[in-house]
């Protein structure tokens, strides 16, 4: 399939050409502010669907809104019907069509043109009034205020919320296009009406308070729930703003004449990543737990584990290496260590059950 992308440079545009590249069977034309207004007519004559994404959201002339929005449609619309072929279209229009300004009625005049093609010709046709869409690649400072949020935030930059209770509606680019790639695949003749889900709800307090947690994650090493939902797509907008100079960042770092200590990653639910080495013929632990629980993986080196259990006195060792992996877990009510049984420094990658508590540290020295 031969693909007319309108404002392909654009946020969504981007987003949607890389997606294109990646999927067999397509080919992606573009159409941008940098081409020739007469060569859209060209380009549609050699597209097998069109994605029309262009259009003026802050020009600085008011009229630029009516060329840009309303014109440019009818313009594609007339190239459509006069190739003499049914060419699926997808039209992103904007929620901003109920409201009564130059904006708004330029993207329902767009939309007329459209649904006044549809009804001509039966040419198929999907319209999405769409909130505000965020992700990676949007210009900050422009249209979208989680572009501007995650900008400013990932620059040390200040925030300035008029009203924090604001409501917004927000979709995410990548469920956006996975939308226009499933209307692509099941258009039927005449216009319908899309709808990107999931749609998020959030208020600018709410927005704000929640990339502000992002960027604290790397002084309290807690991790936010960034596994599903909005706050995962908040989370990958967020990181998608960094400058190359913050892609690193420094963990705090513990040694002693065993070894170092290094915490890496806490979860507010599901404990904590950290890693420690130990010194050959060094022992660490001599210790229990009555509730935690940790899996241990040596990543390299050897080391043997010494298990007793407290109670009964019963022993148990384990033998294990960089070379074979293999988790070994401690259990509550056995003493246990580990001893670097080699001769290099052995490496090993610590999970606990919970966040280290000093007040309440449920670790108690006790000689395996």
């Amino acid at each position: 399939m031969r693909v007319l992308v309108t404002g392909s440079r654009g946020f969504v545009g981007k987003n949607l050409v890389v997606r294109f590249g990646e999927l067999p069977g397509f080919e992606v034309l573009c159409f941008d502010r940098e081409n020739a207004f007469f060569t859209l007519a060209e380009k549609v004559r050699h597209a097998d669907a069109v994605v029309h994404l262009a259009g003026e959201n802050r020009p600085k002339d008011v009229d630029d809104f009516g060329r840009g929005n309303a014109e440019l449609t009818k313009a594609l619309c007339a190239a459509v019907q006069a190739s003499g072929r049914k060419i699926p279209l997808v039209l992103a229009s904007s929620m901003q069509v109920y409201l009564p300004n130059p904006y708004g009625r330029s993207k329902l005049m767009a939309e007329q043109a459209v649904e006044q093609l549809t009804s001509t010709t039966g040419n198929p046709a999907v319209i999405y009034r769409l909130p505000n869409v965020f992700g990676k690649w949007c210009k900050p400072n422009y249209n979208s205020v989680v572009a501007t949020f995650c900008h400013s935030i990932a620059h040390d930059l200040p925030l300035q919320i008029n009203d924090p209770s604001t409501q917004l509606r927000l979709v995410y680019v990548d469920d956006l296009v996975s939308e226009f790639l499933r209307a692509l695949n099941s258009m039927a003749d005449g216009v319908s009406w899309g709808e990107v889900v999931p749609e998020y709800a959030i208020t600018l307090g709410e927005l704000a308070a929640q990339i502000e947690a992002f960027k604290n994650c790397r002084t309290t090493l807690v991790s936010e729930f960034v596994g599903t939902g909005l706050v995962r797509a908040l989370y990958s907008t967020y990181v998608s703003y960094l400058p190359p100079s913050k892609f690193v960042y420094d963990l705090p770092r513990y040694g002693d004449d065993r070894g170092v200590f290094v915490e890496m990653l806490k979860t507010a639910d599901s404990g904590q990543f950290s890693y420690f080495t130990v010194h050959p013929g060094v022992t660490r632990g001599d210790h229990y737990h009555h509730s935690k629980t940790e899996k241990f993986l040596v990543i390299k080196g050897s080391a043997r584990f010494d298990f007793r259990n407290i109670v009964t006195d019963e022993s148990y060792d384990v033998f294990t290496s960089g070379e074979v992996p293999q988790v070994v877990e401690t259990v509550p009510g056995w003493a246990h260590n580990i001893t670097n049984v080699g001769e290099d420094e052995l490496v090993v990658m610590l999970w606990a059950n919970e966040i280290y508590d000093k007040a309440v540290p449920d670790t108690i020295a006790c000689k395996v």
